[in-house]
């Protein structure tokens, strides 16, 4: 595949995330920032190749082997940022672009041996999820910070937005993977919480707390 080809796969395969559902034409033209004409041209070459399920106005689907391949493109991109974080001291907000390029490298018995190297980890810097060589998925648990009720507390295990933004934002409040938040308050006029994080307690918008996950404790 060409590397215009796998970056559609991995972006039809985080448009219709855990599920087999179809995705519109304009949907993947939204998120890659292209025109639709152009979507529908890639489209069809990746049907031919037999890659995703393609129908003119039905939108589109991976098929297993398309499902995989995205899977394995994913799992590239997790493992370099895991590398990059623990190996190379990046922060977790500067590792994404760099692993949009690494996840490119073709080599399986690389990827294998890095992560062999790196222990197998089952989790990128961001709390997502890296698939096996066998493409098979640990379920992760987890919600959304915005669900947790007063006075509940859950451990911080991702992040829905991982944009550089986002993150520095939670660096500038010690807000990392792992760390305990405790819901002192939160508002019913605008789901807006009073959070404590540590020794630290700051309020926080309810865009802020639906993009965090949890796992409750």
């Amino acid at each position: 595949m060409t590397l215009s080809e796998e970056n559609y796969l991995k972006t039809i395969y985080h448009l219709t995330g855990v599920s087999d559902g179809e995705v519109s034409t304009n949907a993947i033209a939204e998120m890659i920032e292209t025109k639709a004409s152009s979507v529908t041209d890639m489209l069809k070459k990746l049907a031919e190749k037999g890659l995703v399920n393609y129908k003119k106005y039905q939108g589109v689907s991976l098929t297993d082997n398309g499902r995989l391949s995205a899977k394995m493109i994913v799992r590239k991109h997790r493992l370099w940022e895991v590398f990059l974080v623990e190996k190379l001291d990046f922060a977790w907000d500067e590792v994404h672009d760099i692993a949009e390029q690494l996840e490119h490298i073709k080599s399986e018995q690389l990827i294998n041996k890095l992560d062999d190297f790196l222990g197998n980890p089952t989790e990128d810097p961001h709390g997502d999820p890296i698939p096996d060589r066998d493409g098979k998925i640990a379920k992760i648990e987890k919600m959304l910070l915005s669900e947790l009720l007063q006075e509940q507390s859950g451990l911080c295990v991702g992040v829905k937005d991982s944009s550089t933004e986002f993150l520095k934002y939670l660096d500038k409040n010690q807000i990392a993977l792992g760390s305990k938040i405790e819901v002192v308050v939160k508002e019913d006029f605008d789901a807006s919480m009073k959070i404590k994080v540590g020794a630290n307690e700051i309020v926080i918008s309810s865009k802020i707390a639906g993009n965090l996950f949890v796992k409750k404790v």
